[in-house]
């Protein structure tokens, strides 16, 4: 019994480092969402993607639950506020969001 009570601890132990070093990797941009091809008029948009322009900065959001739950903005733009994993690729920056919402004023 003590054996598995220790296993347990050792897992969560393990389980709570893991949460707080992914909590670390995220980061939130608040600014205005867009569609790449029909507003901002991108010459390499070939198809609607959703980009969140913040303080000159370009995130090209990738399309997960929670970007398809915010819902696509085609036409004008949305105040929006991105919490995700920021990556690179292709010489442009994605965030992959875990949270996405209109700013709390």
């Amino acid at each position: 019994m003590k054996m598995l009570a220790k296993a347990g601890l050792a897992l969560a132990l393990v389980l709570g480092l893991m949460a707080a070093a992914n909590a670390a990797d995220q980061t939130t941009v608040t600014g205005k969402v867009m569609c790449a091809k029909c507003t901002l008029k991108k010459a390499d948009a070939t198809k609607c993607q959703d980009v969140v322009v913040a303080n000159g900065a370009e995130y090209y959001v990738e399309k997960n639950d929670v970007a398809k739950k915010f819902g696509h903005t085609c036409q004008g733009e949305k105040d929006v506020t991105v919490t995700g994993t920021v990556s690179e690729k292709d010489g442009k920056k994605w965030i992959a969001p875990s949270k996405m919402e209109a700013p709390k004023s």
